[in-house]
C-alpha cells in the first residue's frame, strides 16, 4: 500500500496577541451562549413535566416519562457543568496572558 502524499502548505496568518486574546474571549462567550441555549431547552423539558409548559394540548406525562426526563436533564446538567469548568479554566488562562501583553507594549 502506498503512503499518502501531503502537499507542503504553509499558510501565512498574521494575528497580533491582542487579536488572539479577543478571538479567544469571543470563543468562550459563544460557547457560553450555546450552553445557555442547552440549559433553556432542559428547563422547557422540566416545565413540560410539571405542567407549566403545554407542548401538546391534552398530553399529560406519565411517571415513567417524568423519570426519563429527570434522568436526561440530570445527565445533560452534569455535562454542562463539566463544560463550564473547562471554560472557566480557559478564561483564567486567557486572562493571565493580558497583563503580560500590556507589559510588552510598555517597552
Amino acid at each position: 500500500m502506498s503512503q499518502p502524499t501531503i502537499p507542503n502548505i504553509t499558510p501565512t496568518i498574521s494575528v497580533t496577541i491582542e487579536q488572539s486574546i479577543s478571538l479567544l474571549l469571543a470563543s468562550i462567550a459563544l460557547e457560553e451562549l450555546a450552553l445557555a441555549h442547552i440549559l433553556n431547552a432542559e428547563a422547557e423539558k422540566i416545565q413540560f413535566v410539571v405542567g407549566t409548559l403545554e407542548v401538546r394540548p391534552g398530553v399529560v406525562p406519565t411517571i415513567p416519562d417524568i423519570l426519563t426526563i429527570n434522568s436526561s436533564v440530570r445527565r445533560t446538567m452534569q455535562d454542562v457543568i463539566k463544560k463550564e469548568m473547562l471554560l472557566q479554566f480557559k478564561l483564567e488562562n486567557v486572562l493571565s496572558i493580558i497583563p503580560t501583553v500590556s507589559t510588552f507594549d510598555e517597552d
